[in-house]
């Protein structure tokens, strides 16, 4: 029989006067409830001042644990765990993680990480293991398709019950996750740097040839507000990358594009599906970057192509940095070493960087 809330708090403070301290996943199994339930019954117990919590346990009021040589320094983890959710381990999100890895070591904390698989369902489950095991924030990438949280996913981040930071996704005002801390690249702005790179070299019809999933909405946006400010004609209609499971749509589409239509320049996303399109291109006739001048939006491998590809290059390693130092903000602010500050969205700017797919020289091979 469960507990009602008032006499789950009773059996807290039992416990904890006998044992004098407890961890918060033992108290939670002792209990028969959840970690994020027990969770928020001991933050109600801490600002009553009934009872102390302190890294991942809970203790009676003015106890303390083993005196430390010194006071710590703000934002130091002091040992705390902090778990991380991110769809996959590959490609970006293996920098952004590294990235994270390396902040949070470098406060004394560990990283914990739970991966999704893209599995909506699979974010809320690995989230509450993490909690489970003492992890006192959380960085998360949510496994939304389209980038944004659809039909309440983003319900059991609001119920998390630990200060939680968005990584590389966001969400519309007015839904509850718009309140969370977020760190992300700004896709839309890299999509507009490629356009004014293909600008500068002349091309006056291009394309976009994109992924679908959570970036696409975003880049389609940078592309198209970019092309329109330059007066650029768009050939439209360009089918999603590997939408039919394999690249022909891709290739046969650009191939008319730019034999009937007058194509000379494309953004492909990502660079992986660029380096598979390029050869299937030249087998066509269409030669890169004679015919079609390319830039592929990721730099993840843009630079070990046969025809080293121009990229947009998002600032992975540095999203997983910043989100990783603003959630331990977070965490000094909950323990009072910081006073609270405003929440932040911060998007961060990518970068260009030119190879031989557009036919420019680089800002270094001019002099």
């Amino acid at each position: 029989m469960r507990l009602h809330v008032d006499q789950r708090h009773e059996r807290v403070l039992e416990l904890v006067r006998e044992r004098g301290s407890l961890r918060v996943a033992e108290l939670a199994a002792e209990l028969g409830v959840s970690a994020v339930t027990l969770r928020r019954d001991v933050e109600t117990l801490a600002a009553q001042g009934r009872v102390r919590r302190l890294h991942g346990a809970v203790v009676r009021p003015g106890e303390q644990a083993s005196a430390p040589a010194a006071a710590p320094r703000p934002d130091s983890l002091e040992g705390a765990v902090i778990g991380m959710i991110v769809p996959t381990t590959v490609n970006l999100f293996a920098a952004i993680v590294r990235g994270a890895r390396e902040a949070v070591a470098a406060r004394g904390g560990r990283l914990v990480l739970g991966v999704s698989g893209y599995v909506d369902t699979e974010d809320s489950v690995q989230a509450e293991h993490l909690i489970a095991g003492g992890a006192r924030g959380l960085l998360v990438a949510p496994s939304w398709f389209a980038g944004v949280p659809q039909d309440g996913q983003e319900k059991w981040l609001m119920e998390s019950g630990v200060p939680t930071v968005l990584v590389e996704r966001s969400a519309p005002p007015g839904n509850p996750a718009a309140d969370l801390d977020r760190v992300r690249t700004d896709r839309a702005h890299g999509a507009a740097v490629a356009v004014g790179h293909l600008a500068a070299l002349g091309h006056r019809r291009i394309t976009a040839v994109l992924q679908e999933g959570p970036h696409a909405v975003q880049i389609g946006a940078g592309f198209d507000a970019a092309v329109r400010a330059r007066g650029i004609d768009v050939d439209q209609g360009a089918p999603s990358v590997r939408e039919h499971g394999d690249y022909e749509a891709s290739v046969d589409y650009l191939v008319r594009a730019v034999r009937e239509r007058g194509v000379t320049a494309a953004l492909v996303h990502s660079d992986e599906d660029a380096i598979v399109l390029v050869p299937r291109l030249q087998a066509h006739g269409v030669r890169v970057p004679g015919d079609l001048a390319l830039i592929a939006y990721e730099d993840e491998v843009a630079a070990l192509a046969d025809v080293p590809l121009t990229a947009i290059a998002p600032p992975t390693r540095a999203v997983g940095e910043l989100a990783a130092k603003l959630l331990l903000r977070r965490l000094a602010e909950q323990s009072g070493q910081r006073h609270p500050g405003p929440r932040q969205h911060l998007d961060l700017l990518p970068e260009l960087r030119i190879r031989s797919s557009c036919g420019g020289r680089s800002p270094a091979d001019a002099s």
